[in-house]
């Protein structure tokens, strides 16, 4: 069989789990417009297969697989870099929370953004001039390469698993929330599609996959903010309609419960424009600062772009381009999230989704004319396949160096020593590939329904603290050596994830159910309200005295009937929801760790994690002393500067 047909054949395989499906869960796309959603995500899925057919052709080395032969330019890898970095998160979890939230939401666009200046400043050219393909080969410089190659690939695979999980989880609840397809099928069509890129076209493919997903992501995200910013004039405007905007006013009120009672309509919304809604502890928003902005240099992902370039030039030069394209993306966040609490409403939006995920599909569908319009739902589709590119981009990059971990530095690095040949490499490789891929959809169906974003937090929070530590005191310090970036690497990580899996990002049932019982209490108390007013409402009037003749009955605005029913509906909704939630706990009453309650406060560990990572490189350098990374520090301060030696020649 070609490789064209085995190709094909997967896509295929990858579909017809899809067309053959007799009925969908209602998602947020109307069933009679679903035709076309899968018809704008056929066709992105088959414009970038056939992307990968052209890839695949291309990869003959390692060099290929891995790091696409060192071949692709400034501006390409600026783009895939892009693409690799703007998650779904970003597209649709930041302008859900500035459309819930309001200000606190685009503090995550600053944070994301921020984070390119240490990779620009500190990370990219020195990890490009003296790396081959992974982590580990930056470490092993100068290292003792077997020991750091084993806790490196361990990190590496630690990071990228839990990055991976998150977003299979997120992509499952994704594609069931718009358009209804069932989680488990929707995991596994992401896996599939997913192993095509890598499995076949290795870094060539997932490069290209990732250009493509920026460009539709930043294309779709300028079309959606000209609709919306065009009609309300200059910035100062637009900022103005926000906080006159009922709907924003009432979202506000509804967050600060009492203390909106004494605040005028424009005060409330002015709020919405202030600090203070979501992130309300100020050490958690520098602790998860400096996660982002550390754990940004240290994701492997991320690292293995700057392979990919044939000169630290073009190093510098496509992080400069993907500051710029990330940094207008971030930008355009705060006009798709404060268009979507104009136009949709905080309310229907977290009515579709908590998270409010939802808000720039439904910002499209609004604007390309409503729910019941052709332009509307394509616009939507667009939105939605561009939301599932981007997911796909992501996990195909970070299965890509998970996978990297496993066959180049285990594999090939441990345990034969580097005694292989390419094509022995290559197929390591692909095999590692399916490996990881398949544990990503198992774990993906098995993480249903649970909380994922300790998973986010674990990520950034190891990426920070072991891997950033490692990476920047070997590349700066003469004294650090193989013992420093061992016990580095395993404090960093055990205190990354022992603190976040004591913190609040994780269930805890006592509190859960005591604020699942508030929401049955407020509901009980609402349904009696509602309640009497119905009654009152098509209650007959009281008989006249017989002298007196009778007033005819008022009628009865079917209107006001019909609120006060939709209101006991989402009344008695609301009330069943939260004790559904209690009985899912059943008589559980700790968290997964064995705890009642959180013994570390704040969400993020970063604000102590990432100095004990630091400070236990320094004493594990000082307590073991190793010849050779001394000995070997000219060298390798020559060649992180100059590129001397470097797979290609470099220009500076």
């Amino acid at each position: 069989m070609t490789l064209r047909n085995k190709i094909w054949l997967a896509v295929i395989a990858c579909l017809m789990p899809l067309v053959s499906m007799p009925a969908f869960a209602q998602g947020a796309v109307a069933d009679k417009w679903k035709w076309l959603t899968f018809l704008v995500f056929g066709t992105i899925i088959c414009v970038t297969m056939y992307v990968t057919y052209l890839a695949a052709k291309r990869v003959k080395t390692t060099a290929d697989f891995y790091a696409a032969g060192g071949g692709v330019s400034g501006l390409q890898n600026g783009w895939a870099i892009a693409g690799d970095y703007l998650s779904a998160a970003s597209f649709l979890g930041i302008a859900g929370l500035i459309s819930l939230y309001g200000y606190d939401g685009f503090m995550y666009s600053v944070g994301w953004l921020v984070a390119y200046i240490t990779v620009l400043l500190v990370i990219a050219e020195p990890c490009r001039n003296i790396g081959k393909y992974t982590l580990s080969d930056i470490l092993a410089y100068r290292n003792d390469p077997k020991k750091v190659r084993i806790v490196g690939a361990l990190s590496t695979i630690t990071v990228s698993t839990f990055y991976l999980t998150a977003q299979m989880v997120g992509a499952g609840v994704l594609i069931k929330t718009l358009i209804g397809i069932d989680y488990e099928i929707s995991v596994v069509c992401v896996g599939v599609i997913m192993l095509m890129y890598v499995l076949f076209g290795g870094m060539v493919a997932t490069t290209w996959v990732q250009i493509i997903k920026a460009v539709l992501l930043v294309c779709a995200s300028i079309v959606m903010v000209v609709l919306v910013w065009s009609q309300y004039g200059f910035l100062g405007d637009f900022l103005n309609n926000v906080v006159n905007d009922p709907k924003v006013q009432q979202r506000v009120a509804t967050l600060l419960g009492d203390k909106a009672k004494n605040l005028s309509p424009v005060e409330l919304g002015q709020i919405f424009l202030e600090p203070g809604l979501f992130l309300k502890v100020p050490i958690d928003q520098i602790s998860l600062g400096m996660a982002l902005v550390f754990g940004t240099a240290g994701m492997p992902h991320i690292l293995m772009r700057f392979f990919t370039v044939p000169t630290a030039q073009a190093a510098r030069k496509s992080v400069n381009w993907a500051m710029a394209i990330i940094g207008g993306f971030y930008v355009l966040t705060l006009f798709l999230g404060m268009g979507s609490a104009m136009k949709v409403g905080p309310a229907n939006i977290a009515a579709i989704d908590a998270g409010g995920n939802m808000a720039n599909p439904l910002l499209a569908q609004a604007l390309g004319g409503g729910p019941d319009s052709l332009m509307g739902n394509f616009m939507m589709a667009f939105v939605a396949a561009v939301a599932f590119a981007t997911i796909v981009a992501v996990v195909a990059g970070l299965v890509l160096a998970a996978a990297s971990a496993m066959a180049h530095d285990l594999y090939v690095g441990v345990i034969r020593e580097e005694h292989v040949t390419q094509e022995e490499q290559v197929k390591a490789a692909r095999i590692a590939t399916i490996l990881v891929g398949a544990m990503a959809i198992v774990i993906g169906i098995s993480a249903k329904g649970q909380n994922v974003a300790h998973l986010v937090a674990l990520a950034f929070a190891v990426a920070s603290s072991a891997n950033f530590p490692c990476v920047l005191m070997t590349l700066f310090w003469k004294r650090c050596n193989t013992g420093g970036i061992v016990l580095g690497m395993i404090v960093g990580t055990f205190t990354a994830i022992g603190l976040v899996m004591v913190s609040p990002n994780l269930t805890y049932p006592i509190a859960v159910k005591a604020a699942q019982e508030k929401i049955i209490k407020a509901s009980d108390d609402k349904l009696t309200k509602l309640n009497a007013d119905l009654a009152s409402a098509t209650a007959p009037a009281a008989a006249a005295p017989a002298a007196v003749p009778a007033a005819p009955a008022p009628a009865v605005d079917p209107a006001v009937l019909e609120k006060i029913k939709t209101e006991i509906a989402k009344a008695e909704k609301a009330k069943k929801g939260a004790a559904d939630k209690i009985a899912s706990f059943g008589s559980d009453t700790t968290s997964i760790m064995g705890l009642e309650k959180p013994w570390f406060e704040l969400r993020n560990p970063g604000l102590y994690s990432i100095p004990l990572g630091f400070l236990a490189v320094i004493i594990g350098s000082l307590l073991y002393r190793d010849k050779r990374a001394e000995d070997m520090w000219d060298e390798l301060y020559v060649r992180q500067n100059t590129g001397i030696l470097s797979a290609k020649a470099v220009a500076h």
